[in-house]
């Protein structure tokens, strides 16, 4: 995918398939979206995580990206890197700043204004981290 209804395949290429990695033993992962209806397609704002944790229960691996707030979905490369080593518990949402959503990019439609999915996307991924931080925290 390189933008919106774009994606870099050729004419004469054919996708058969998607090779999707598996995650490590005891990963949690989850999503949530924001939009008008439950079953609209078109998004405000997602947000999705994989956390993979340690034997201590820290995380050893995560992947974030959010969905809507820029031509293609963005991984979160800072908010992984800042969030690796701690404890996986419901407080790695609270962890999650303003700064760390910077590879996002917005734009201002029918749906909302830019600074509103923004808004949108911060609160989505510190729901979703908690989420999955609570369930990891349960399954210990």
């Amino acid at each position: 995918m390189t933008g919106n209804r774009e994606t870099a395949r050729r004419p004469e290429d054919l996708v058969t398939g998607i090779a999707i990695p598996k995650t490590a033993d005891g990963a949690r992962g989850g999503f949530v979206k924001l939009g008008a209806r439950k079953y609209l397609v078109i998004s405000i704002a997602m947000a999705a995580a994989v956390v993979e944790p340690d034997k201590q229960r820290r995380v050893a691996g995560m992947r974030v990206a959010v969905g809507a707030c820029s031509a293609v979905a963005q991984r979160l490369p800072e908010l992984e890197a800042a969030l690796a080593g701690r404890p996986c518990d419901s407080m790695l949402g609270e962890m999650v700043r303003p700064e760390h959503l910077s590879p996002l990019s917005p734009i201002d439609d029918i749906r909302g204004s830019g600074a509103y999915r923004m808004e949108a996307a911060l609160i989505l991924v510190r729901r979703v981290l908690e989420h999955v931080g609570t369930s990891l925290e349960a399954s210990a």
